[in-house]
């Protein structure tokens, strides 16, 4: 019998891809997206075999209708506080009224049990939500990733293409976790078929030193690539506060100071390394950052 999965998020770029793994291992795969959603993109969707369920996302009841049988609610959403909060407090209460029996928050991030409260706004979120489904009568599995691959080539200040330069901040050779957003949905879409799964799951693609990013870009592109390194974890933190300061943007998901707070984390070295669960499913194939860099062809920019 084919498992049902639902899952909040599926018209995100991650939720997406989560629904593509999912329908490749043949799951039934149910939606639910606001009734404001873009026709288009639940079309989309129904086109892929996906049922789609527009409703009040703020409707317990109404969600909850529409996870009667499934075998595990997953939360692929991304947003602010109303969002990570709010919102998944509501579709974790339906899953719960429908009975169904695992929940996977939206979580996809860097490993913060051991970050500092207070320190990252986006995190201390994933943390306030997490204190409320500790009790809650369902079997939550959060996975762990560290930061987008993807991002190297997007929004991470990391490798500083035009520069030739890989920006560090503190010791340049504590090492970084990085998963493609492909990865993660296959190892969600497994976790989510799986009976029974631990409270946490830590993957990483590839581990990477900023020392490594000076080798490997210096390879890749045959250009002589070098450290940049504007001053330790100490200053970062100050200039963090300063622009928090002059530039809040507190409706936005990614402001610079939200950004600096990730490459802070990143980098502080508070993150343990513990044992990886990539073994856990042995189909996936791991994608690592040069082979990244090659496919998206960075010895071009």
């Amino acid at each position: 019998m084919r498992k049902i999965i639902v899952i909040a998020g599926a018209t995100g770029n991650l939720g997406g891809k989560i629904v593509q793994a999912l329908l490749a291992k043949e799951a039934e795969v149910r939606a639910i997206v606001r009734y404001s959603t873009d026709i288009k993109k639940i079309k989309n969707l129904e086109e892929k075999g996906v049922k789609v369920f527009p409703l009040d996302t703020n409707n317990k009841l109404e969600i909850a209708k529409h996870c009667i049988g499934a075998h595990c609610f997953i939360s692929a959403l991304a947003g602010l506080r109303e969002t990570i909060v709010d919102s998944q407090k509501i579709f974790l209460d339906a899953a719960i009224e429908a009975n169904v029996p695992r929940f996977i928050p939206s979580d996809y991030s860097i490993d913060f049990t051991n970050l500092r409260e207070g320190q990252n706004r986006n995190l201390d979120w994933r943390r306030e939500f997490h204190t409320y489904l500790q009790n809650m009568p369902i079997k939550v599995t959060t996975i762990f990733n560290g930061p987008f691959m993807d991002l190297l080539v997007t929004d991470m200040p990391l490798v500083l293409f035009k520069q030739e330069r890989i920006l560090c901040w503190g010791n340049p050779n504590q090492r970084i976790e990085f998963t493609s957003t492909f990865n993660i949905a296959e190892f969600t879409a497994e976790a989510a078929l799986e009976d029974n799964t631990p409270r946490y799951l830590r993957i990483a693609g590839d581990t990477l030193t900023c020392n490594d990013f000076v080798k490997l870009l210096t390879e890749i592109t045959s250009n002589s690539y070098k450290l940049f390194r504007p001053g330790g974890i100490g200053l970062l933190n100050f200039l963090i506060q300063v622009t928090r300061i002059l530039s809040p943007a507190k409706d936005e998901l990614y402001p610079a100071w939200q950004g600096m707070q990730y490459m802070r984390d990143m980098m502080e070295g508070r993150i343990i390394f513990q044992k990886y669960d990539n073994d856990r499913y042995s189909n996936i194939q791991w994608t690592s950052v040069k082979d990244f860099l090659i496919h998206e062809q960075v010895d071009q920019k």
